[in-house]
């Protein structure tokens, strides 16, 4: 009861009142901030681990010439392994492309038409065309957004991509080159790989690169990311000598490890919000302490003990602590739905582009909370809060009541 008396505004404490609500507000904005920016960076981890998996696999088996000639013995041992869900061939060659006088280069792909059509980062990311169309023979591929926005291609275009290790003759080696109809567009939401990629089948990627039947890697998935290495280990030994297996962790260290340490630095200078708000909610209850000597004083004469002075100054600040904290997990939630449309809206008045797909990534800003950390940022700011009134409510429970009213 009396705590809250001493949260509500009096006449003459205003001031009082005011500093607490630039403490709540402090601790608002540390909360919200930190929920905000851990989501994001947990969104951005995980979009950035969907699709990069989801095109590459948890692992590939590479030949050490980029050839694997046996790779159906090897497809059938990679499936066999234990742990190991699904393997795919594939070829994959950088290569250079050109439309209307436009020049790209390009990331060739082959894949079999019935990987194509079931690859679920390709299959739900159609915006134009039918993956329908693209068969064996055909002469028909799939190319990302941002490459089919670079060379002014659409449905039906034609495009030229050129090999530059083609037949050797008299004169020299002879490039190769060979029109492809466009017949579907994809947008996988890494801008890399909408900027590069073609698709096509892998009959047609041999034919084009002069591989015969030869495959370039094969691409693995197992029932846990996390265990790829040891769940391969056994693969691994089965084909030393002639192709080597890399996990998605050594394809993208320094990107995941870059993510990890600023994931942290984040985490740790954020923090450093909150405990700015604790020690506003400190200098507020010591204010707030002397506003309140005589009534202490009249408390203690009345039979309040030390324990009970500190518990009404520790429960004013934990109050205060805890509004702050509601209102920062609200408007870090309402933030985080509304994250794009805020985005645009800044890039609107500013007229800056905030997310440029090329530095970020991402075509888009994502997000991902984590009930844990979440959890983990109400628990340190509702600790560092209880810290911040220990010290006031000490000051107030040492209150000699003899020498505050020995002159009333």
């Amino acid at each position: 009861m009396i705590a809250r008396r001493y949260l509500l505004p009096g006449k003459g404490e205003r001031f009082i009142v005011l500093v607490a609500g630039f403490s709540l507000g402090a601790v608002m904005l540390g909360v919200a901030a930190l929920v905000i920016v851990m989501s994001v960076m947990n969104g951005f981890r995980a979009e950035l681990f969907d699709k990069i998996v989801g095109l590459n696999g948890h692992a590939v088996v590479q030949g050490i010439d980029n050839r694997l000639t046996d790779w159906r013995r090897v497809l059938a041992e990679a499936k066999a392994t234990p742990g190991v869900t699904s393997a795919t061939p594939l070829i994959e060659q950088p290569l250079f492309a050109t439309y209307n006088g436009r020049a790209e280069f390009i990331l060739l792909r082959g894949m079999r038409v019935d990987d194509i059509r079931t690859n679920p980062t390709i299959r739900s990311k159609v915006v134009a065309g039918s993956l329908a169309t693209i068969r064996p023979g055909s002469d028909e591929v799939a190319i990302g957004a941002r490459l089919a926005e670079s060379l002014g291609a659409t449905i039906g275009s034609d495009i030229t991509i050129f090999n530059p290790s083609g037949q050797t003759t008299p004169f020299g080696t002879m490039y190769r080159q060979v029109n492809y109809t466009v017949g579907a567009i994809f947008e996988v939401g890494v801008y890399d790989y909408d900027k590069a990629y073609v698709v096509m089948p892998i009959e047609d990627a041999q034919t084009l690169l002069l591989m015969n039947d030869s495959v370039g890697m094969i691409e693995v998935e197992t029932v846990n990311a996390d265990r790829v290495e040891q769940i391969l280990r056994p693969l691994a030994e089965k084909v030393r000598g002639f192709a080597v297996i890399n996990d998605w962790r050594r394809m993208n260290a320094q990107l995941f490890d870059a993510l990890a340490v600023e994931r942290v630095a984040m985490f740790v200078v954020l923090c450093i919000i909150i405990l700015v708000a604790a020690f506003n909610i400190a200098s507020s209850l010591i204010m707030l302490v002397r506003a309140k000597t005589r009534d202490i004083a009249i408390l203690r004469t009345m039979g309040a003990s030390r324990g009970a002075m500190m518990r009404v100054f520790m429960m004013v600040g934990t109050t205060i602590g805890t509004l702050g904290i509601v209102a920062g997990l609200v408007l870090g939630a309402v933030f985080l739905f509304y994250r794009q449309a805020v985005v645009n809206f800044v890039q609107l008045v500013t007229g800056q582009n905030l997310w440029d797909p090329s530095i970020r990534y991402l075509t888009e800003l994502p997000s991902k909370p984590d009930p844990f950390e979440i959890v983990a940022i109400v628990v340190i700011t509702a600790l560092m809060t209880l810290l911040a009134t220990i010290y006031p409510a000490w000051k107030a429970a040492g209150t000699d009541p003899v020498q505050v009213l020995r002159y009333e």
